[in-house]
This record gives structure tokens, C-alpha cells and sequence, in this order.
């Protein structure tokens, strides 16, 4: 093994007195960017590949550095590797150890490059990938989520608004709302890749470099579409950042959603739904408790996505141009949120595995609440020429003669609506039938079990 002359610090030669241990405790980030060593060594390996086609470095220079790069990387995913957090991060980790291993060769690697666009390479390379994964679990949740809309189109229960009973709806049409959800979001995520792929690579601490680089030819060896413009930009930028921390805070804010509504139909007043024992716990003190803690797991956790985007927002508003030791906090805000999301998704399409509506009580519920009205109304419009505005206090007068009486609209004789509106027939009694309620709502996007079927096949061909 070759003796390392390079056994500190990089600036350690600028600077002459030694750094206070507090001073390396809060300088050092390699235990949280150790986790980009992967996307570090490619991108090495990418940039050294450029230096020998621009005649750079000499051939044999590249072969020594990509061979110790590859060693390096064998060994970290064998847990072999030693991190030190006296070389501060994962860049300076990995070139300190390439001088353990090839010797003084290893200074070319730095050539026409900064800390500064190399690790912004990183990122963007790890965000791609991230990206890529949390729409994997996406793809799942909705593959779940419709999966339970399938057996369900004809399951009757009430659409709310103001958590107070509207109009009859399918349980199908309900958690198809939510792939609606899931759906943007994957867009969403989808979207910020274009936004990831120019290349910072070459554009150096902030002025871009002399030497004779080709950045176009780096860009596409690591995944890229063309490199970035602008190189004080690069160094500064973090709306990459932002984006994927907004999606994952929309995200996790549907997911929060979907949870909170799980829960109140869960209850005892609702019972709507019943939870699997495996996604539930008990109490310490009551022996009949069945507690829904994992959907309110979920829903809790959308605060910590919220505060991290919050975190890096806070952080970025009041940076000039260019680059600022606070930048060092965004890829921990980054990796918590990832972290947090992809958990959290995991554990929703957990949930939705085990999980059993109950359809009787569903029908039940929908059926109170004088929840067919607004089809009494739309019926006095297309049967009796009336405006809507009319038919609205016609119905309205209705439902107040049925709540003077504590009966059900279906429970009023045609005698009774007759007194209100004269010009009814008994044909007027098959819209307060709920079937026909859900099924008459057939324009595009609406509850009927036919468009439910259609968007669904719709979505089972695109997944």
C-alpha cells in the first residue's frame, strides 16, 4: 500500500492552527452523506474517463484511479470501509483512501473540479433514483387501491361534505378519488426529473475551470440530457431540492388524507370499515381497545415532511450568490423526508391489504340524512319544467315535511308529496332509491357503476 502524504484535511495547508473539536464535530458531514458514496465514484469515475478523452490525464493515470475507485466501492458495500470524520465528508473520504491505495496519482482526480459540483452531482444522481423509487411504491398503493374499488363498485355508502351526508356514492368511486391523488403525485415526481437533468459536473467552486473540459460528454455519462448554464447558479441551486420536497410533502399530505378519513370511518360512531389485528394494537389499561395507530402514524408524519420543506425553505431565503456552509444541512432534510415517505408508504399499502368495508352499515348511514334530495330536485327540473332555483324549494319544503314527520324520503307517500307539488306522479318514488341515486350520475368523471368500470379498466391498461 502506498504511503499517504495526503493524511488530512484538503485545506488543512491554508490553514495553520488546528481546528477545534467542536469546530470538526459540526464540520464534518460524512455520516450523513456516506450515503451517497455510490453516486460519488460514478461520478468520479465519469469525470476521469473526460480528463483522459481531453488529454488531461494519461491513460494509465485513469486505469489507476477507476481500479482504486472501484476497490473502494467493493469495500464499502462489504462494510469494510473505514469512514473518518477527521476528511469531513464522503468526497474527501473516498479521495484519501484512493491515496492509501494507488498513491500520489490520486491528486489528478480533483483536477477541473470543487467540493461544489461534485457533490451537487451527487445529489442530483441520488434524487433521480429516489424519485424512481418512491414512484415504485406509488404504483403499488394505487395497484392496492384500486384493487379494493374493483370489489366495490356496487357498495353504496355516502359522499360527505362538511363530514355530513350528501349524496349517495360508490365506495369504489370514493378511493378512486384517492388514485386520482397518487396519480398527480407520481406526475409531480415525474416532472422534477426534467427539472434534475442538467449536469453541475465541470462548473468547478463557482466560475467553471481552465482547463479544456467537455461537459456535455460527463452529462451523458451519468444520466443527464445536457449541463447546466450557468455556473454561480449550480453552485447556489437548491430548487431541485425544494421540488422533491414539496412532492413528497404533497404526497405525504394525500396520504395524511386518506388516513384521517380510515380513522374517523374506523370509530365506533362510524364503523364503516373494519382493520385487520395485523395493522392494529391494543391498549395497556383496556382489554377491548383496537387502536388504528398505524393510520395515525401516517398521519402524524406529515408534519415532519412539512417542517423539512419548511427547513430548507428557511435556509435558502436569505443566501446570496453562491455557495454557503448552511447548504451542508440539505441533503439530511432530504434523506429524512425520503425516508420518512417511502416508510410511510409501505405501511399505507399494508394497510389497504387489510382492510374490509363494512357494506351493510355503509348502506345503512347512506341511508339517512335525506341524502336523495338533490335528485328530487333535478327530477322537478327534467320532468316538470321548473328552474333549478324552484325545484330547490320545492324539495327543500319536502325534506322539511319528512323531518316534521321523522320519515325517510322513500317513506313519503305520493298522497303526502302530492299536497307539496301537486304535478307528481308516482314515478317520482324511484329517485329516492340509492342504486338508481349513484347510478344516474353518468356524466364524465361522475359516481355511476358504469363510469367507475370504465376508469377503472382505464387505469388497470396503463398500470
Amino acid at each position: 500500500m502506498a504511503k499517504n502524504k495526503n493524511n488530512q484535511a484538503i485545506w488543512r495547508t491554508r490553514i495553520k492552527k488546528k481546528t477545534s473539536t467542536l469546530f470538526q464535530r459540526v464540520g464534518s458531514s460524512i455520516d450523513i452523506d456516506k450515503r451517497l458514496y455510490k453516486e460519488d465514484i460514478a461520478g468520479s469515475i465519469a469525470h476521469v474517463e473526460m480528463l483522459l478523452k481531453q488529454k488531461i490525464i494519461s491513460f494509465k493515470i485513469k486505469n489507476k484511479i477507476i481500479y482504486g475507485l472501484q476497490k473502494i466501492e467493493k469495500e464499502i458495500s462489504k462494510n469494510k470501509f473505514e469512514f473518518n470524520n477527521k476528511y469531513e465528508d464522503i468526497h474527501m473520504n473516498i479521495e484519501n483512501k484512493l491515496f492509501q491505495i494507488i498513491g500520489e496519482d490520486a491528486g489528478y482526480i480533483h483536477t477541473a473540479r470543487s467540493r461544489n459540483d461534485q457533490v451537487i452531482t451527487d445529489f442530483k444522481i441520488w434524487i433521480k433514483s429516489a424519485t424512481k423509487e418512491i414512484n415504485l411504491n406509488l404504483d403499488q398503493v394505487i395497484k392496492s387501491t384500486i384493487k379494493i374499488a374493483e370489489k366495490n363498485i356496487e357498495t353504496i355508502m355516502p359522499g360527505f361534505t362538511h363530514l355530513k351526508n350528501a349524496q349517495p356514492v360508490s365506495l369504489a368511486h370514493y378511493l378512486m378519488a384517492y388514485v386520482e391523488m397518487f396519480k398527480r403525485d407520481k406526475r409531480r415526481f415525474i416532472n422534477n426529473l426534467e427539472s434534475l437533468n442538467e449536469s453541475p459536473l465541470g462548473v468547478a467552486a463557482l466560475t467553471g475551470t481552465s482547463f479544456n473540459i467537455d461537459r456535455n460528454y460527463t452529462a451523458k455519462k451519468m444520466g443527464f440530457s445536457r449541463p447546466t448554464n450557468n455556473s454561480i447558479d449550480t453552485v447556489s441551486d437548491r430548487d431541485f431540492v425544494l421540488d422533491f420536497l414539496f412532492s413528497i410533502s404533497v404526497c405525504s399530505m394525500h396520504i395524511s388524507r386518506i388516513a384521517e378519513e380510515l380513522i374517523i370511518w374506523n370509530s365506533d360512531g362510524f364503523n364503516l370499515i373494519h382493520l385487520s389485528d395485523k395493522v392494529v394494537t391494543g391498549s395497556s389499561i383496556m382489554p377491548q381497545k383496537k387502536n388504528p395507530d398505524l393510520l395515525e402514524y401516517l398521519r402524524g408524519k406529515t408534519g415532519s415532511t412539512f417542517g423539512n420543506l419548511f427547513s430548507m425553505l428557511t435556509i435558502l431565503k436569505g443566501l446570496p450568490l453562491s455557495y454557503f456552509k448552511d447548504l451542508q444541512d440539505d441533503k439530511e432534510i432530504v434523506f429524512k423526508s425520503n425516508d420518512t415517505l417511502v416508510n410511510c408508504l409501505k405501511i399505507f399499502n399494508e394497510i389497504l391489504k387489510n382492510i374490509l368495508p363494512n357494506k351493510k352499515k355503509m348502506y345503512e348511514l347512506a341511508d339517512n340524512g335525506y341524502i336523495t334530495a338533490t335528485d328530487l330536485a333535478d327530477y322537478l327540473v327534467k320532468n316538470h319544467s321548473m328552474s333549478f332555483r324552484k325545484a330547490y324549494q320545492k324539495t327543500a319544503e319536502i325534506v322539511n315535511f319528512a323531518e316534521k314527520k321523522k320519515k325517510k324520503l322513500k317513506d313519503l307517500k305520493i298522497e303526502e308529496l302530492k299536497k307539496i307539488e301537486p304535478k307528481l306522479t308516482n314515478d317520482v318514488l324511484k329517485v329516492f332509491d340509492l342504486k338508481n341515486s349513484v347510478n344516474s350520475k353518468k356524466s364524465y368523471g361522475g359516481t355511476s357503476f358504469v363510469n367507475i368500470k370504465r376508469m377503472i379498466s382505464k387505469y388497470r391498461k396503463k398500470s
